[in-house]
């Protein structure tokens, strides 16, 4: 009965972050039009990274901030391919696509599954298994869709097009290397983790947005810029970014990986839902797209799950096989002969 509340709190939770993040798109469109992705980001995460601050505190006390010994420069690369690399990328590159960029960034996001399998082949020589490469390349097919609305010619035909959606694709894999980089503190508890990424990657995006902004290479955001966006602020900040990820954390938690990784094709479809109701409708071969990346993600989460249970029977009967040996092995040894007094 508890694990089957705990299941419905994982289904709640993962359902809660992925349709907080697939809002965030269309409501960048809004942003974007009165402030840089840059400046944004940094007062996005300077609210949200201190809300989990102070979660961390209030869950795990002082000791939650205790560092010594850790490797902080670790922690610090991966939290800057989080929330410098990702967040600049993908709002960057959603403002240069323009009125459909919502869409195309809210697809790409769909593939950070895939890009997962990728990432652990090359950092951990983890190959992935043959049928999950065919899943991996139907997906990115389904990106090529949406990219190129089903005109294959007008990716050829326009090159300056690449740049946008190559920043899209490299966001998402900048996020697939944050989240990967977890596994290389198996000690911190998933708050911390992000708490401690964080606050280390908002230092890497401050210093590189005073940089932008000194240089001439955005204008300098003023008071009624700002005020202009606390709306979408405020929503960029508790919903998606501390809340979203919380649920994001804690749901996965409950479910698995396995489990928790199919509700990311819950983004692009609330991206593509709200973006229709603001007018701005999806074209059919994108939507054919879309469904050709979830569709390569389900198949292979099933796919995935026969080849676990299959390798596990298969540990299994060797186990009750070697221990079947032994015991053989034990009943058919001579009984030792008492030694003669």
């Amino acid at each position: 009965m508890n694990d089957q509340k705990n299941y419905g709190r994982g289904l709640l939770l993962c359902l809660l972050a992925t349709v907080s993040w697939g809002a965030m798109f269309p409501l960048m469109d809004v942003t974007l039009k009165h402030i840089d992705p840059f400046t944004f980001t940094c007062l996005r995460y300077a609210i949200a990274g201190a809300m989990f601050l102070v979660f961390l505190k209030l869950r795990e006390g002082a000791a939650g901030f205790k560092l010594k010994g850790e490797r902080i420069g670790l922690a610090w690369l991966f939290g800057t391919a989080g929330f410098a690399g990702f967040q600049f990328l993908v709002f960057f590159g959603q403002d240069l696509i323009g009125e459909r960029g919502a869409l195309n960034a809210s697809i790409m996001m769909a593939t950070m599954p895939m890009m997962g399998f990728l990432v652990n082949w090359v950092l951990r020589k983890v190959v992935p298994p043959k049928g999950a490469l065919a899943f991996i390349g139907m997906s990115f097919v389904g990106v090529i869709l949406v990219v190129s609305d089903g005109s294959l010619s007008s990716l050829f035909a326009h090159p300056s097009d690449f740049g946008p959606d190559a920043l899209l694709l490299f966001a998402a894999l900048c996020w697939v290397i944050y989240t990967s980089g977890a596994t290389y503190f198996p000690t911190w508890s998933p708050i911390k983790y992000t708490a401690i990424t964080t606050v280390l990657g908002l230092a890497s995006a401050s210093v590189i947005t005073a940089i932008i902004l000194a240089t001439g290479g955005v204008p300098v955001p003023t008071g009624g810029d700002v005020t202009a966006i606390l709306p979408e602020l405020a929503y960029m900040s508790v919903i998606a970014g501390f809340v979203g990820v919380l649920g994001w954390n804690f749901g996965n938690k409950y479910l698995g990986p396995l489990n928790g990784v199919l509700f990311m094709d819950v983004v692009p479809i609330t991206a593509f839902i709200i973006s229709a109701l603001t007018g701005v409708i999806p074209a059919g071969m994108q939507v054919a797209g879309a469904s050709l990346t979830a569709l390569a993600l389900v198949l292979n989460n099933l796919y995935l799950r026969k080849v676990t249970k299959r390798t596990a029977a298969e540990a299994a009967a060797k186990a009750a096989a070697e221990k079947q040996a032994v015991a053989s092995a034990a009943a058919e040894k001579p009984a030792a002969v008492p030694a003669a007094r």
